[in-house]
Formats: C-alpha cells, sequence, structure tokens
C-alpha cells in the first residue's frame, strides 16, 4: 500500500476510535438501554447473519461533493481509492459467492479510475442485480462522465441516486451550493436514457435523509410528495424514494455535538424503537467491503472500524461458510437501523 494511502488510513483509524471511544464512554447510560439489552429483551442476541444476499463494496472515498450528514467523511480530498488488486479480489469472491446483489458505493464510485472495468467484469462474473449508488451530479462534473448513463444502460445498472429534497434552498443547504440544479439535468438526462421512466426496467430510485437531528418521516408520503413536485416543476420521473435514518456516526456525530443534539437524538432512535425491524436490519444479509478489502457487517461499521468478528476479516481471506458464522458487532449506532419503519440501503425494513 502506498505511503499516502496509510497515512490516510491512520487518519481514519484515529477518528473511527475517537467516535468510537465516545460512543462506549457511558454518556447518557443511566438513561438509555444498550442496543445489546434491547434486543436481548426480545430473544434476538446474539444478532446472526441470514444467507447472504448482498455484497456492498466500497470503491473509494473520494467525492465531488462534501456533504453534512455524510456517513463516509467523503470529500474531494480523500485518496482512499479501492486499487485493481483489491478489485480482482473481489471478482474472486463473486464468482464464488452465494450473493446475487453487488452494490457499489463511494464516495463517489464512479470518481475510482477503475470504475468501469470493475463493472464490466463483474457483468462477466454473472451478477443478477447491480447497483450504483450515484451522487447525481457526478454526471454533470467533466465531459468524462457525461455518458455515465448510456453505460449504465449497457450494464442495466440499477441506480440509486441521492436527492435531499425537491427545493433547491434545503438540497444545498446540505450538499453544497449549486447541487441541487446539477442534480436536476442529471436526472432529466438519465430519464432521456429511460431511466425512471413509466415501465422501464431501467430502475432509478432516489434516497432522501434528514437534514436535521430528527427521524424522516413515512416513507410512503415522502415518495408522493417528491413525485409531484419533480414532476410537476421539471417533469422528473423516478421509481422509489428510500428514506433513511441518520445513524450517529462520522460528520453526523460531529454534527450531533456540536449543536448538542446528541442526547435528544439519541433518545428519539431508542423511543422509536421498532423490535419488528431487528430481523431485517441490513448486516444480516449484506457483507460490506472496504477500499482497503478489509470486511464489515454493515458500511456504518466499516466507518467505525469494527471489522467483522472472524479470524478472516480481509478479501483475500474471503471463506463464506466461516464467515456465514460470526456474530454480527452491534453498539449504539444500531438504534438507527431499528427507529421507526427500520432503516437500511434500502429504505424501510418493516
Amino acid at each position: 500500500m502506498a505511503t499516502k494511502s496509510l497515512k490516510a488510513r491512520d487518519r481514519l483509524i484515529a477518528k473511527a476510535n475517537q467516535q468510537l471511544k465516545f460512543l462506549k464512554s457511558g454518556i447518557f447510560e443511566d438513561e438509555l438501554p444498550t442496543f445489546k439489552e434491547k434486543i436481548s429483551e426480545i430473544n434476538q442476541h446474539p444478532l446472526q447473519p441470514k444467507k447472504l444476499e448482498i455484497l456492498q463494496i466500497n470503491l473509494g472515498y473520494m467525492c465531488n461533493q462534501v456533504c453534512d450528514h455524510c456517513h463516509v467523511d467523503a470529500g474531494p480530498d480523500r485518496k482512499e481509492i479501492m486499487t485493481i488488486e483489491t478489485m480482482r479480489s473481489c471478482l474472486r469472491v463473486i464468482e464464488s459467492t452465494g450473493a446475487h446483489t453487488l452494490d457499489l458505493t463511494g464516495g463517489a464510485p464512479e470518481m475510482n479510475p477503475n470504475f468501469r472495468w470493475f463493472v464490466e467484469e463483474a457483468s462477466k462474473a454473472g451478477i443478477q442485480d447491480f447497483i450504483v449508488r450515484s451522487n447525481l451530479t457526478i454526471i454533470e462534473a467533466n465531459k468524462k462522465y457525461h455518458d455515465l448513463p448510456n453505460f449504465f444502460k449497457k450494464h442495466n445498472i440499477h441506480v440509486i441516486s441521492s436527492m435531499p429534497h425537491w427545493t433547491e434552498e434545503k438540497t444545498d443547504q446540505q450538499r453544497g451550493k449549486g447541487v441541487f440544479n446539477k442534480s436536476i439535468k442529471a436526472l432529466l438526462r438519465l430519464n432521456q436514457t429511460g431511466y425512471g421512466m413509466p415501465d422501464s426496467k431501467l430502475k432509478l430510485d432516489l434516497v432522501y435523509n434528514p437534514s436535521g437531528a430528527f427521524l424522516p418521516t413515512n416513507q410512503e408520503s415522502l415518495e408522493k410528495s417528491f413525485k409531484d413536485k419533480l414532476y410537476k416543476q421539471f417533469g422528473i420521473h423516478f421509481h422509489q424514494l428510500f428514506a433513511i435514518t441518520n445513524l450517529p456516526i462520522s460528520r453526523f456525530l460531529d454534527y450531533l455535538i456540536a449543536s448538542e443534539n446528541y442526547e435528544d437524538y439519541m433518545d428519539s432512535l431508542v423511543e422509536a424503537f421498532n423490535p419488528a425491524a431487528v430481523a431485517n436490519v441490513m448486516c444480516r444479509n449484506t457483507l460490506s467491503v472496504s477500499w482497503d478489502g478489509f470486511l464489515y457487517d454493515c458500511d456504518f461499521n466499516q466507518m467505525l472500524e469494527m471489522k467483522i468478528d472472524s479470524h478472516r476479516q480481509h478479501i483475500n481471506d474471503y471463506d463464506e461458510a466461516e464467515i456465514q458464522q460470526r456474530t454480527i458487532r452491534i453498539h449504539q449506532h444500531c438504534y438507527g437501523c431499528t427507529a421507526g419503519a427500520g432503516s437500511s440501503c434500502q429504505g424501510n425494513i418493516t
């Protein structure tokens, strides 16, 4: 691994350890039960994986945006990028795993210089469902990305895109000045390619994250509002909206602490705990692979450097049978996935 990458990883680990130390510090522990205690009450501890269905691969933390609540701390200054050697290891696993869905994320996964090569090779490996999590603005960021909609279409990729709100003010407030207009242009370009259109098999879904220290409202009503506003104002179509709860890690945890909202937010998550959501939390059917090939129960654990509970913690040592016997690692941030209707990278889970 290059010296710059090692230094970047050292900084990442230092921040993750600092945040994990805070979460473990026992703050408000007299008032809040631990997540372990909560799921023990419903006989769901220890949390065990189900059949592996989704392999979620983070191609790097580099991004053309710097969003306030990004749980990956992504941005243009991040140099952590998955190498082609690690990609080859992922491809070997893809060919042998029981997972049917490949979920590519970042940062902006498209900014990895080997992104297209990896997609093409993974397609040859027989992946049934292909997801790319795009921030939309990457399509408008540079001429070399303008043909991404056609590339996505060629490989029948399911595009899941960030869209904080249907208004310019609220979107730019969370994602940065100019993001809304670029996102609208990108959505129109995707629509022109066939994505998101009624009865189209080219799937285009949007993701909504709350802009403050509160939980998302009803996903179904949010989707209805988004569809109505985006179509009436811009003629934009999409298929589904996923409402995702912000977890108290990375930039959002920094925000909660700085704004003195951490205690109230954690109270909200605990009060909204839904026992029915525990059965379908994404860590039970998904495995997360970091840019440097380490394995995590989910990408939130990845940000806290909580590797899987196994002797085989790297993609080079992948053994599905052994990994499926592990116990999923949990902590207080897991309340975010079990609040209300539950939350995952695919939206509500109940």
